[in-house]
């Protein structure tokens, strides 16, 4: 918890910076520009305006809500992106749904990264720069990461380079930020670390995911331990899609002569309580005909 109030001060002082109408910043080459390009800023929501070049129309307002709900109990996760237009005007790049949903619920300020005039060489370098530093949790590299893609347009193999990480880290990093936002939190916070993080990716649902989360924290379990809950969630759920799939003998020994009577390949399905029903499928409306002829036993 002390770590995130020392980066909320970090970006009210920074925030308090860009409010120097004496000193404004519009230039990556100003006095104290280097102090914004690749740091998080709190900037007031009414200071931003929308993107009119947004392709994105339409938001799914349960989504909203389900994301304002998550934003009002851990915070903004992720913060925005947008573009100095002049004196403490910007407007959105991206993070229109984090913008919405924390009006939504009526924030003040959200956190921001500024894009300025001709700061593109000396973003790369502040993000690179800060992907080295030792302090960093794994989600705060994670964002990092994406951020080189998404804003200085770096493919995987050129950011390999550039930081001097295998691609298959860098990958193991950016998978962390599909994770449902409360373990993200709780990795921000070092309630578990990147491996228990890496463990939990792989279940794909979101209720088994937290459930398994929850056990992780209430019991100290290692990542070994975690791992083993996964392989075992894993394994049930194969063994129930397995059983359910499973065809009885006598309807795949009907399969082949049903299909042989209709000349067409007819499929068998039945679902684990023994009901099931015979698909056969036709190419055109003769041949279905032709099939319907069959089945009333006309020739």
């Amino acid at each position: 918890m002390a770590k995130a109030t020392k980066k909320q001060a970090l970006g009210r002082g920074l925030s308090a910076l860009l409010k120097d109408p004496t000193n404004d910043i519009q230039s990556a080459n100003d006095k104290n520009a280097d102090k914004v390009v690749g740091n998080i800023v709190e900037l007031e929501l009414t200071s931003i305006e929308m993107n009119p070049f947004q392709p994105r129309t339409s938001f799914n307002e349960e989504a909203l809500r389900e994301l304002a709900s998550s934003i009002k109990e851990l915070g903004v996760i992720q913060p925005i992106t947008v573009r100095k237009l002049s004196f403490n005007k910007y407007q959105l790049v991206s993070g229109e749904r984090r913008f919405r949903a924390s009006k939504l619920i009526g924030l003040e300020t959200i956190p921001a990264y500024i894009r300025i005039a001709n700061d593109q060489e000396s973003l790369e370098m502040a993000l690179v720069e800060n992907i080295q530093r030792e302090d960093l949790d794994p989600i705060e590299i994670a964002l990092s990461y994406q951020r080189l893609i998404d804003e200085i347009d770096l493919t995987q193999e050129e950011m390999s380079d550039r930081v001097g990480k295998n691609r298959s880290t860098i990958t193991n990093y950016l998978r962390l930020l599909k994770l449902d936002p409360i373990i993200q939190t709780g990795m921000r916070d070092g309630f578990i670390s990147m491996g228990h993080g890496r463990a939990l990716i792989s279940v794909e649902n979101q209720d088994a995911q937290l459930d398994i989360y929850e056990k992780v924290l209430s019991n100290n379990l290692s990542v070994r331990e975690t791992e083993a809950i996964v392989r075992g969630l894993k394994k049930n759920n194969e063994s129930a899609t397995t059983k359910k799939k499973v065809v009885p003998k006598f309807a795949t020994e009907a399969q082949s002569s049903l299909s042989n009577y209709f000349d067409s390949k007819v499929n068998v399905k039945v679902s684990a309580n023994g009901k099931g029903q015979l698909v056969v499928p036709f190419t055109s409306k003769e041949d279905f005909q032709r099939i319907l002829k069959k089945i009333q036993g006309e020739n």
